[in-house]
């Protein structure tokens, strides 16, 4: 099947969404909200386009939305244009410390708007991408809590977790910089508890913190080696290499 994006023949499968195609064509549409590890969320809204079917234009969210016949798709048109910058600067209300919403707010020439009250200190759009992050390849140590303008991301009781195992995963895939997460040749510090961070025997690289070592062994089952995964891989090599008398 072929649709057209920005007047750009497209192939693609029924079922497939439209962020996923248009990526895959070297075609730009902003995300924020939007992990390639993840399935795709919408929280965000940044990714919109119109889609134009049998001469009728709607706004979708790309990144949740299947094509499932023939259509035109424009990303950056005016219509286009003027939702999206709308959504960046309520974004940038929910998030004003942000420098990546500021970025995105210059770079899509949204709107000015004096009337929106801003979050003082926030960086935060709540677009769920830690939590998802913490619960599918962590341990679940954070949940969104609360409702309404109290809405925010935070460990139980905003106290340390006692699960957490420090492996950055949340602030990782954060697309605004709104988790803190700061390193020493020793020790690393998220969500206000400070690990102790485990290097590699051979090449002294940092492999992760312990308790994150520990979890991860325990998961697979295996034992640690006290290697990083390159110098591991070298080993392996170099016994293949010994096995075949190289």
């Amino acid at each position: 099947m072929i649709i057209t994006i920005n007047g750009i023949p497209c192939e693609c499968e029924k079922g497939e969404y439209i962020l996923q195609i248009a990526r895959r064509n070297g075609i730009e549409i902003p995300t924020l909200c939007h992990h390639d590890a993840f399935a795709g969320q919408g929280c965000c809204r940044l990714c919109i386009v119109e889609v134009v079917t049998k001469g009728r234009g709607r706004i979708v969210v790309s990144c949740v939305y299947p094509v499932d016949g023939e259509c035109e798709v424009y990303t950056d048109n005016e219509r286009v244009r003027r939702q999206r910058g709308m959504i960046l600067r309520l974004l940038e209300t929910r998030a004003p410390e942000s420098k990546e919403i500021q970025a995105l707010c210059e770079k899509y020439n949204a709107p000015k708007f004096d009337r929106f009250i801003k979050i003082d200190g926030s960086k935060c759009v709540m677009c769920g991408l830690c939590v998802k992050a913490c619960a599918e390849l962590s341990v679940g140590a954070i949940s969104t809590v609360n409702r309404g303008v109290t809405k925010e991301i935070a460990t139980p009781y905003h106290e340390p977790s006692s699960v957490c195992v420090g492996c950055g995963s949340c602030a990782h895939v954060c697309p605004t910089g709104a988790i803190e997460i700061s390193e020493t040749n020793d020790t690393r510090t998220i969500w206000d508890k400070t690990f102790k961070l485990v290097h590699c025997s051979s090449c002294g690289a940092v492999i992760g913190t312990e308790q994150e070592i520990w979890y991860a062994a325990d998961r697979a089952g295996e034992e640690f080696d006290g290697l990083c995964a390159t110098c591991r891989q070298k080993r392996i090599a170099d016994v293949f290499a010994h096995n075949a008398g190289v």
